[in-house]
């Protein structure tokens, strides 16, 4: 039995008489780990802390904020390979609330959002967002959520005008595929009339 053995029964035994906490060659034997969090970050609070939604700016833009307890969030089987961790892990995540109810989105761009998505709206006035980009649920969160307010924001870019040299070069060009068509509709009104027989002539 070598020296560090010997020790560490000696305080083993020690340590059942009395409950404070012991040292052993300069160490102190605890169950709490060298990367525990009070020791990585020993000015951290070390407390989930949600912060309150921003406030609305003054532009009536969308700020990016989306209140989870207003969406409906499902989990499902994941299509596509995987192995065997597809079939037992709901992966794929659907997102889903009422558009028209939706108060947290500028109103100005919730009505371009009801104009411009009348097609994906269910009946019910739901908009559905699907994300299976990876193998994890919060991943996939993440993405439909990104995916969310990508559709909103490119309801809120101003378009510029286009300018006068634009609009004339749009004009000739459609001018120009104009002319290009109907001188390929008379190429090939020529061809099949050029393949009739002459009329009135008697054999």
């Amino acid at each position: 039995m070598n020296k560090i053995t010997r020790a560490f029964i000696s305080v083993l035994r020690q340590s059942n008489s009395t409950c404070t906490s012991t040292t052993l060659l300069g160490r102190q034997l605890s169950y709490k780990s060298d990367l525990s969090l009070d020791k990585i970050y020993p000015s951290a609070r070390l407390q989930l802390y949600t912060p309150p939604p921003p406030p609305p700016n003054s532009a009536n833009k969308f700020n990016g904020y989306i209140p989870m307890d207003k969406l409906e969030i499902t989990y499902s089987r994941s299509s596509g390979p995987g192995g065997q961790h597809v079939n037992t892990v709901n992966t794929k995540v659907d997102v889903r609330f009422k558009l028209a109810e939706a108060q947290w989105i500028p109103e100005d761009t919730r009505q371009k959002l009801l104009k411009v998505l009348a097609n994906k709206i269910t009946k019910e006035g739901y908009y559905y967002i699907k994300s299976d980009v990876s193998r994890s649920q919060q991943l996939n969160l993440a993405d439909a959520l990104e995916k969310l307010r990508t559709v909103i924001r490119a309801q809120e870019v101003e378009l510029a005008a286009p300018s006068e040299e634009t609009l004339e070069r749009v004009r000739r060009r459609q001018e120009r595929a104009a002319r290009e068509r109907l001188q390929l509709k008379r190429g090939r009104a020529q061809v099949k009339a050029d393949r009739q027989g002459p009329e009135g002539v008697d054999f």
